[in-house]
C-alpha cells in the first residue's frame, strides 16, 4: 500500500522509496490544488529530481526561469539548483516525481506536514532545522 501524505493543498502518494529500492529512486505521485505551493523553495546537493506532469497543469520556477509542467512534459532538475512550484489554475495538478539517487523517502514529508498542520502558524525554524536535517538547503530571501 503506497504512503499517502496530506498538507492539505498538496498531497503525495509514495510508489517507491529508498527503503524499497536500494536507494536508488524516490518517486511519488503530488497532486497540486489550486493555489498550492512550495512553502520555501530549495535545492538539494545529493539528488537530481524529475517531474512528469500527469494532469493538470504546474509551473515550476527552475534556476530563475518559469516552465508550465502540463501532461506528457518534464523537467529536469540538476542538484544544487534551486526550484519551486505552485498550481495557478482552477483545477488540481497531479505530476509523478523521480528522485535519483533515492536518499528522502516518505520519511521527511512526514515531518515537515505534521509541522504544517500542527494548528498554529508554521514555525520557520523548525522547517528550515527539518529540511537541512534530511538534504535540503532553503534558498536565501529574493
Amino acid at each position: 500500500m503506497p504512503d499517502i501524505i496530506n498538507f492539505g493543498t498538496l498531497e503525495l502518494r509514495f510508489l517507491h522509496s529508498k527503503d524499497d529500492t536500494g536507494g536508488s529512486v524516490d518517486i511519488f505521485e503530488m497532486t497540486l490544488q489550486p493555489n498550492a505551493r512550495m512553502p520555501i523553495p530549495h535545492y538539494h546537493d545529493r539528488w537530481d529530481e524529475t517531474i512528469y506532469g500527469l494532469s493538470g497543469v504546474s509551473t515550476w520556477t527552475i534556476d530563475g526561469q518559469q516552465t508550465d509542467v502540463g501532461p506528457g512534459a518534464s523537467v529536469f532538475i540538476k542538484r544544487g539548483i534551486v526550484h519551486g512550484f505552485t498550481n495557478r489554475s482552477t483545477g488540481p495538478a497531479t505530476c509523478l516525481c523521480i528522485l535519483s539517487p533515492g536518499v528522502l523517502g516518505p520519511q521527511y514529508f512526514t515531518e515537515m506536514a505534521k509541522l504544517l498542520s500542527a494548528g498554529a502558524p508554521p514555525d520557520p525554524v523548525k522547517m528550515k532545522e527539518t529540511m537541512l536535517r534530511y538534504g535540503l538547503v532553503p534558498a536565501p530571501a529574493a
